[in-house]
């Protein structure tokens, strides 16, 4: 993870959610606007989104293997990382 990703993500206080993704991706684009929602609605939670072509060793050194993967951090660890196009409820729960 590079310096910039660390220190917005790894060294954030409070949760961020990450999306890793890529443009070429079916489920990547169902996932993209339920993020966008959430993250309309949700000021306490930091969204980003790392498409994983233009960063690839970013995703390697998270073991990043399938995309859409939705990364949970709080408070610097890491409390949720799978893969798969998930509802905004499950979402939701997760935060």
């Amino acid at each position: 993870m590079d310096r910039l990703a660390a220190q917005e993500v790894m060294q954030a206080q409070g949760t961020v959610l990450v999306d890793f993704y890529a443009d070429w991706c079916g489920p990547c684009k169902m996932q993209a606007p339920i993020v966008d929602m959430l993250s309309e609605e949700r000021s306490d939670v930091k969204f980003c989104k790392l498409n994983v072509d233009d960063a690839p060793a970013i995703a390697m050194s998270l073991g990043i293997s399938s995309i859409p993967t939705i990364m949970v951090v709080k408070n610097g660890e890491i409390t949720y990382k799978q893969p798969g196009l998930m509802q905004k409820s499950e979402l939701e729960a997760l935060l």
